[in-house]
């Protein structure tokens, strides 16, 4: 193929391994995003509180944590393990919650119990399947295939969004989560078609005593001052931490409310308004999966600002369709912005550490909890629009201050986050 030819959105499905991942991504996502929805307008309508459907979507990122210590476990026992393991835990925990609904014993206590034993879990799933991916896929095709495994996030968003809360309504919880733990069983399935890639890492030689503790520290910290020290990966880190604190939730967590209680609507409207923000991601994914020669880090730069100018018109419409239509270009930006975090990381992060680098770029979410019970807080004091604007505007601006803190790193043509 030429040097000029476009690229395929279809060529990282060449690689065998990577024909497995993928559908198992698919369903796994496609479980999650379902559950959250679900979950999400099961607690808002037992309870009627903003402030417990905060609590609830934090409760799923409490392993964001010790989200290094799974990819050091990665890195070790290696990455696709993990995740077969991970999957069938989901699929174990899903399953209670539907025993729970069809036998009548399901309560918001018990709900929320389960989701932060799954938030041990869960947070290290994309950081796991990240560092995976850039085991089995050669480093030319990095770009495309981490836009083409986006879509696997993307489309779950639309398909949970359009389905889950309105099979919450027509079939009831138990039944839906009946669908919920087969999804998690078929992605597990799947993962363990897949070859085990050769391990970067061996681990035959550790020590059998206590200093085998101190080992396994030592191998943790390494990767954690690794991620923050390299070049573009702190710009890369931040810029996740604080999308994640001031963006996310108004795009996640507390749409049930913002549906309810803003725009008066019910399941189908919740479902539009998230749908609307994952078509939106879906065409930034699929945009950047046939583009060649993106200037990385000016694109994490730009998208980033674009997508807090988006959520500040978002914050203050109260017309579904002008919503709808904020939240697709909100959606678009993210896409973009995410995937060039990500993009710097797995390609700057040295093969040993990927699993470690991938760990520290999913502890980082850590700052959407704190956001989203902040902002719980925040809109019963001073208001949603209010607390929304005070969002977007500092998010905007402190972006602007990681881009010129770090425009070495992020701005030069040369610099290594910019290589094409």
């Amino acid at each position: 193929m030429s040097a000029t030819a476009r690229p395929s959105a279809l060529a990282p499905f060449r690689i065998r391994n990577y024909r497995f991942q993928w559908p198992s991504d698919l369903l796994t996502s496609w479980a999650f995003e379902v559950e959250t929805l679900v979950l999400g307008w099961y607690i808002i309508v037992e309870t009627g509180s903003v402030l417990l459907l905060t609590v609830l979507a934090s409760l799923q990122f409490v392993g964001t944590l010790v989200a290094p210590v799974f990819g050091m476990i990665g890195d070790r026992i290696g990455h696709r393990d993990l995740l077969v393991a991970m999957r069938l835990a989901y699929t174990a925990l899903s399953s209670t919650i539907m025993v729970l609904a069809l036998t009548g014993q399901l309560s918001p206590l018990s709900v929320m119990v389960i989701v932060a034993i799954m938030g041990l879990i869960r947070p290290s799933d994309l950081g796991v399947r990240g560092a995976l991916l850039a085991e089995i896929m050669p480093a030319g095709q990095l770009v495309g295939a981490i836009s083409v495994a986006r879509t696997t996030q993307d489309s779950a968003r639309i398909a949970g969004a359009l389905t889950g809360a309105g099979l919450f309504a027509v079939l009831g919880i138990g039944l839906v989560y009946v669908a919920i733990a087969g999804l998690y069983l078929a992605a597990a399935l799947l993962m363990l078609c897949l070859t085990r890639p050769e391990r970067s890492v061996i681990t035959s030689n550790l020590p059998a005593n206590g200093h085998a503790v101190s080992r396994l520290l030592g191998d943790l910290k390494e990767g954690i001052v690794y991620a923050w020290n390299g070049p573009g990966m702190r710009a890369a880190l931040c810029v996740a931490f604080l999308t994640n604190l001031t963006a996310f939730p108004f795009t996640g967590g507390l749409l049930p409310y913002i549906a309810r209680e803003i725009f008066h609507t019910d399941q189908t409207g919740l479902g539009y308004l998230s749908a609307s923000f994952a078509v939106g991601s879906l065409i930034g994914s699929i945009t950047l999966s046939l583009v060649s020669g993106v200037r990385i880090a000016r694109l994490l730069i730009g998208a980033t600002l674009a997508w807090y100018a988006m959520l500040l018109v978002f914050v203050e419409v109260r017309t579904m369709p002008v919503a709808m239509a904020c939240l697709v270009l909100a959606g678009i930006a993210q896409s973009m912005s995410m995937i060039s975090a990500a993009v710097i990381l797995m390609r700057t992060a040295s093969a040993h550490l990927r699993g470690r680098v991938m760990g520290v770029r999913m502890m980082v979410i850590y700052g959407l909890p704190i956001g989203l019970l902040a902002a719980g807080s925040l809109i019963d004091i001073i208001g949603y629009s209010a607390t929304g604007s005070l969002y977007a505007a500092a998010g905007f601006f402190a972006m602007l201050a990681i881009a010129v803190r770090w425009r070495a790193d992020l701005w030069p043509v040369h610099a290594p986050a910019n290589a094409r």
